[in-house]
């Protein structure tokens, strides 16, 4: 299974140094950026399916990069981790960033890796979505998928469930242990 990249952007070291120790076990290539601007530079590079971003960051805010991301990579996953809080910033976010969660400071970090975990699986959802509505098309107009695509959609099944019954086995242990 292909490995997912999640880029972090804070102007404050501290909160990336602390996102980076803190997940270094997770599954997932981990990006860090100190601005807006350093972020946009590195998704012209590398392959990112997730964002966490502050909101409050010097020449560019947490809204305009998320605006930005939104219509330079419009399936990329976006969330905010950020203490400003103030209501008319989260409706802005969540409206015109269109983002996926808003992750308040101080955070947990394992709710953090749910959040990730739960980015992700949306992400990979939505793949898939488009991949399968690509084979049903193809059907539709009278074409044979081709044989890679077949064996794609068996392992994405294969996948799926194997996803769900590890989710299912790891709720049904983090409810016993409560």
């Amino acid at each position: 299974m292909e490995i997912r990249t999640i880029l972090f952007v804070d102007d404050e070291e501290s909160v990336l140094h602390s996102l980076k120790r803190g997940l270094m076990d997770e599954p997932y290539n981990l990006l860090f950026a100190n601005s807006g601007k350093e972020a946009l530079e590195i998704l012209e590079s590398e392959e990112v399916h997730v964002l966490v971003t502050d909101m409050r960051m010097p020449e560019m805010g947490g809204l305009e990069l998320l605006r930005k991301v939104k219509e330079e990579y419009p399936y990329m996953i976006r969330l905010v981790l950020s203490g400003y809080a103030h209501i008319d910033i989260v409706l802005k976010a969540v409206n015109e960033g269109e983002i996926f969660r808003f992750i308040p400071k101080p955070w947990n970090l394992e709710e953090v890796k749910i959040i990730l975990r739960q980015a992700i699986e949306f992400y990979d959802l939505y793949s898939e979505r488009s991949m399968l509505l690509s084979v049903v098309e193809k059907l539709i107009e009278g074409n044979e998928p081709d044989q890679v695509n077949l064996q794609l959609i068996k392992k994405i099944l294969s996948t799926r469930k194997n996803r769900q019954y590890q989710w299912e086995a790891e709720t049904t242990t983090a409810g016993s242990e409560a």
